[in-house]
């Protein structure tokens, strides 16, 4: 059966009305992408955002930009980069990590609250979405939000829709406050520390003033030989000087950096972003485990007697990025208890469609959680046909 392909808000909310009528679940998809994400979902028919193409605004003075929802990523990055802009929180690109084509959406990127490693300094995508359009699942055009930052009372539709995976709406326009793009940009490359000693270091330098952007620790093996542990300092040219040099200065327990500029910096922090040196062996699962930023190596010594597997820290040492096999659970259980004497969450970002359908993928919500959820998610699409099932069997 061919995909649904609404060209307008109006076709899409259409589409759902009529799949409402005849009660028929819809799956809903971007690029194609992150074919693989979630729990497999049976649905009777695909409905796919690639016609919702186009930039509908672009105020480089108020630093706004909206598109339709499956206007490609790179369209939307290449018009701010024509006037010096950027999206500040770095969208990741999981097609290394899945193998797949296409080209992201900004749709996508909303649904997923897709956010790179500067959101240590800036905060994540659902911090710079500023409105949304959307059709629930009665069939109904939803507007929230608009082209100003201001704080909301009662339910923010727009941050609710920015993580929910399409199960609340089928998004079709967005809107972005962006930053303009550094005019410089250098990491302070420190070797050979273990993991407890470099979120040490990553701790220091993000409660330093010197305005890291991003935080990451490599373990040996990971992309390279032995230990790295990269600090990055973004802004004009003088500042990034001075701050690197001060840095250098407060962190020296630590050892000499090598700095990094350029291509090869650019190219190692894309690397990190998009999590690519888990994207082999292919046949592996992926997960991401949020948890305290001091609490990480701890969390992953935890796991030392449970588990193999490989892994790097982001956003300080709070995001850890974990490849085991695809066996079993792939260490749910495990992991699982791991994070509970600090708390955080494990989402299985990759794994087969039998492990994704028996393991929970996202983290199991306790029981007021799940029955709040619930309740949310029959407001917006109360027959339950807009990707039903993605993020919990049970909502």
């Amino acid at each position: 059966m061919s995909p649904l392909g609404p060209t307008t808000e109006a076709e899409a909310a259409a589409f759902i009305s009529e799949a409402r009528r005849a009660g028929k679940p819809l799956v809903f998809q971007g690029g194609g992408t992150r074919a693989g994400l979630g729990r497999p979902i049976n649905a009777a028919q695909v409905m796919t955002s690639r016609g919702l193409t186009g930039i509908t605004l672009h105020e480089p003075a108020e630093l706004v930009i909206s598109a339709r929802a499956g206007t490609p990523l790179v369209e939307v990055e290449a018009k701010l980069a024509a006037a010096g802009q950027v999206l500040p929180f770095e969208p990741v690109d999981l097609r290394p990590l899945y193998g797949t084509t296409g080209e992201p959406t900004v749709g996508g990127i909303v649904a997923g609250n897709w956010s790179g490693p500067r959101r240590v300094a800036v905060g994540a995508a659902r911090d710079h979405l500023i409105g949304v359009r959307f059709v629930n699942g009665r069939g109904e055009a939803v507007k929230s939000g608009g082209r100003v930052m201001k704080n909301v009372t009662g339910l923010d539709l727009v941050k609710l829709q920015c993580g929910a995976h399409g199960t609340l709406g089928f998004l079709t326009e967005v809107t972005f406050k962006v930053l303009p793009k550094p005019e410089s940009t250098a990491t302070l490359v420190y070797g050979g520390l273990d993991d407890r000693r470099g979120v040490a270091l990553l701790t220091d330098a993000l409660t330093s003033p010197f305005e890291v952007s991003g935080a990451a620790h490599l373990p040996p093996g990971t992309g390279g030989a032995g230990a790295r542990t990269l600090v990055r300092l973004e802004g004009f040219s003088p500042s990034v000087d001075y701050r690197c040099n001060a840095l250098q200065s407060l962190l020296a327990e630590f050892g000499m950096p090598v700095r990094l500029t350029g291509p090869d910096a650019l190219e190692l922090w894309t690397e990190v972003r998009d999590a690519r040196f888990l994207a082999e062996p292919r046949e592996h699962a992926v997960w991401r485990l949020s948890t305290p930023p001091t609490s990480g190596p701890g969390l992953v010594d935890r796991l030392r007697n449970e588990l193999d597997f490989v892994h790097f820290y982001d956003w300080g040492g709070g995001l850890i990025w974990l490849s085991t096999a695809a066996t079993g659970d792939a260490g749910a259980a495990a992991i699982r208890q791991a994070l509970g004497p600090d708390g955080g969450h494990a989402t299985l970002l990759r794994a087969p469609d039998g492990l994704r359908a028996a393991t929970p993928v996202f983290q199991p919500l306790a029981p007021a959680l799940l029955a709040l959820t619930r309740r949310i998610k029959a407001s917006f699409d109360p027959d339950a046909i807009l990707n039903p099932g993605r993020m919990y069997a049970e909502a």
